[in-house]
This record gives structure tokens, C-alpha cells and sequence, in this order.
């Protein structure tokens, strides 16, 4: 990705533009054929040479036009005729977002992929599902990963859709009207780059572009951090059903020899709030002052680069940890079945409804006996349940035990994974 956003990639980008425009114009009749082939043989540039020019016009655009002609010479007159910079800046950026999401795509992917494998595998691996991180009941672990699945594979057609929306270009003067080049030069140079031309640009191309590219990202970031984020919670020492990779020789603390901590999550949620901190820069950036101002260049300097590169690293980094997963399927039946499988209270109260009990008094039956578990530590609420005459009244020991079965929470499963296409 730094390949993608580094100066040699910026001023390469700014080359091709200008060539594409050329070569549009030679198409045209507006530059001799032999003028054509100096600029493509010998259009080149010196970053360090730019830097120094600019040093003296403070234009980085004239820094660079004035260094592509003292490569090219005579010929060069026919290079950036009727533009305006930013149809350099803009076309060129373009093409950096269209090859950065690429890359995005790319490890976007592999997570899914990654994920797909965990979700398959543990399909029924049964654990405890938590509202408001208080034990509700059960799922499995393939089904939690299923969720993750699904948000990937949206944030997979999100970039998809991001990569087209990106790709516009434009070579259309100095206010956008085309007041001094020819709208077809636009059409074909834009051709020639992969890009579709601008529906209506100004002197720049709208920000509204390029603010769904940095909230687009910040999007995928925040699902990232929300996997991260379960991961975390998965990995306290009084839950330890997940557990990062710890490498031989890795050391958790510097005063604690027994830690081992889930730092790589935590770094994708750190990270995850850098993106998120770009989100309102960019949108400030979609009102300028008339056609143009240039309020938006100098965050976006560091915010596209810094955005792209960052959740980068976050893709591959969130890959690598769930292709890690230490996944503990016992500590996940014991948390389940803490205080005599309080987690099945619902199946409890339906068997009571269904036995003729009205509701409001099997709720009142259940809560009781959970409750009473609940708060004593060694609580036991399948016991309670089978001392208490209002249940035994209703409910023999084989529908009583059918209660506490994990079937039901898994004979569905296929609805999803037919879905997701597991």
C-alpha cells in the first residue's frame, strides 16, 4: 500500500494523466504525431528536482510540469494545454484510491475467507450468547462467526462499489466547462485510464467522493473493531473461551510473567478510532468556497494515505488473529452451564405455558428459581426447578431434561449458513 501513496506513485499517477491527455489530443488533430512520440518516449521526472523547484514557485504542479519539460524539451508546449491542475491532482488521486481500494479488496478477502473456515468448523461448537454482556442463551460459535461472515461479505460489496465510484476523472479546464480544451479529450484520456469522466466537476472533482471513500474505510474499520472488541471480551481470564496466538517467547508484562494479553486486537481497535477521527475532516471537505478552494489538499495529504495504509494493516492484522484463535469449546460449556443452566429459563417457561400455566405465573415460577441460583454462586437451578411442586406439578423429569437440551438452538442453523453460502 505505501507503493500506492508514496511521492514517486503521486508524480507517476500525474504522468500519466498528463500522457492521457496527450494522447488524446494527438487523437484529436491538436498535436503532431512525432511531438507524440517524444513525450511518450522521453515524459519522465526527478522527485528530488521537483522538490527543489518547488522549493522557489511553492506550486507543486508547475514544479513538476516544469520538470517533465526539461526532460522532454520542445514537445512539452503541447503538455497540460487547456488544464487546470487539479485536473492533474484530481485524476491523478484517482487513480491512487482505484489501485488502494484494490489492495483493500484484496485483504478483505482473505479475512473472509479466514472467517469462513472458523464458522464452518465450529458450526456447532455451543456456547453462551450474551445481551447487554450478561448471559442470555445459547448459540454456537460457527453461528457468532456467521455474523461476522455476513457484515465481511457486505463490507466486500461496499469496497466493490467503492472502487467504481472512485474511478472518476477529469480533464475539464480551469472552472470545469471546458471553456479551453475539448470535452473529448476528457472522454478519451479518462478511457485510457480506466476512469469514467466526471458528470459535472468544477474546478475540482465534488469531495462528496472522497468523503465516502474515507467513510467507506472507517465503516470497514468499525466492523473490524467490533470483532476485535469480541475477541477482547472472549479473552478476559473469567471468560477465556477465545484467546489470541501467543508466540514462544512473546511476553505479556514486564512485571507479571503470567499475562498474556490480546494486544492485537486491542492495536485493531485503537487504529479503528484513527479512522473514525478522519470521518469529519473529510466531510468539512465537501464545502469549499465556490468551484474550488484548496481547504481540503492539505488534510488530505495525510488523511488518504494515512486512512488507506492504516486499515491496511488492520486487514491483514485481524486475518492473522483469526487464523490464531485459540477457541476453548469446555470453558464454553462450563460458562454455559454456570448456576445449573440458568441460560434455558425460556424453554422452562414455554414448557410450563404449554402445560397449561399462564404465562405471568410461569414467569414468576422460573424467575424465582433462576434468581435464587443466580445469587449464590454454587447456585443450582436445574435443582431448583425439580424441588419446587409448582413445576413438578406441571412438568415430569424427561420434559423437565428436555429443557435443558441444546438442540433446539442449533436445527436452524442451515437457514444462515445456506445464506452465506457455507
Amino acid at each position: 500500500m505505501s507503493q500506492v501513496w508514496n511521492d514517486k506513485a503521486k508524480y507517476q499517477s500525474w504522468l500519466e494523466v498528463e500522457i492521457a491527455a496527450c494522447e488524446a489530443n494527438c487523437e484529436l488533430g491538436k498535436i503532431p504525431p512525432q511531438a507524440m512520440n517524444l513525450i511518450r518516449e522521453k515524459a519522465s521526472f526527478d522527485e528530488d528536482r521537483i522538490l527543489e523547484i518547488e522549493a522557489e514557485v511553492r506550486h507543486d504542479v508547475i514544479a513538476f510540469l516544469t520538470n517533465v519539460n526539461e526532460h522532454v524539451g520542445d514537445a512539452g508546449r503541447y503538455i497540460h494545454v487547456g488544464m487546470t491542475s487539479s485536473d492533474v491532482l484530481d485524476t491523478g488521486l484517482a487513480l491512487q484510491m482505484q489501485a488502494s481500494v484494490k489492495l483493500l479488496r484484496k485483504e478483505l478477502s482473505d479475512l473472509e475467507q479466514s472467517i469462513r473456515v472458523v464458522a464452518k468448523k465450529h458450526k456447532r461448537t455451543v456456547m453462551i450468547g450474551r445481551s447487554h454482556a450478561i448471559h442470555g442463551e445459547p448459540i454456537t460459535f460457527g453461528f457468532k462467526m456467521a455474523g461476522w461472515l455476513a457484515e465481511t461479505k457486505r463490507n466486500s460489496r461496499r469496497l466493490e462499489r467503492l472502487e467504481a465510484d472512485v474511478a472518476v476523472g477529469q480533464i475539464s479546464g480551469a472552472m470545469g466547462n471546458y471553456a479551453n480544451t475539448d470535452p473529448e479529450v476528457e472522454r478519451l484520456a479518462c478511457e485510457k485510464l480506466g476512469l469514467t469522466p466526471d458528470t459535472a466537476s468544477t474546478q475540482i472533482i465534488s469531495r462528496d467522493r472522497h468523503a465516502d471513500y474515507v467513510q467507506t474505510l472507517a465503516l470497514v474499520g468499525a466492523s473490524l473493531d467490533r470483532f476485535a472488541t469480541e475477541i477482547r471480551n472472549l479473552q478476559r481470564t473469567d471468560v477465556l473461551e477465545l484467546e489470541e496466538s501467543f508466540a514462544k517467547g512473546q511476553k505479556g508484562s514486564s512485571a507479571m510473567p503470567h499475562k498474556r494479553n490480546p494486544i492485537r486486537s486491542e492495536r485493531v481497535s485503537g487504529l479503528s478510532r484513527v479512522l473514525r477521527g478522519y470521518v469529519i475532516a473529510a466531510l468539512e471537505n465537501v464545502a469549499l468556497w465556490h468551484e474550488r478552494d484548496i481547504s481540503h489538499s492539505s488534510n488530505e495529504r495525510m488523511m488518504l494515505p494515512d486512512c488507506s495504509t492504516t486499515l491496511h494493516f488492520m486487514l491483514r492484522e485481524m486475518t492473522q488473529i483469526v487464523k490464531g484463535l485459540g477457541i476453548y469449546p469446555e470453558n464454553m460449556k462450563n460458562n454455559m452451564n454456570i448456576y445449573g443452566g440458568v441460560v434455558f429459563s425460556q424453554k422452562v417457561l414455554l414448557a410450563l405455558v404449554d402445560s397449561g400455566m399462564s404465562r405471568e405465573e410461569a414467569y414468576k415460577v422460573v424467575q424465582r428459581n433462576a434468581h435464587s441460583a443466580w445469587n449464590n454462586r454454587s447456585g443450582n437451578f436445574r435443582k431448583n426447578l425439580e424441588l419446587d411442586k409448582d413445576v413438578s406439578s406441571k412438568l415430569n423429569s424427561k420434559q423437565l431434561a428436555s429443557c435443558f437440551e441444546t438442540d433446539s438452538y442449533e436445527s436452524n442453523l442451515n437457514i444462515i449458513w445456506e445464506r452465506l453460502g457455507l
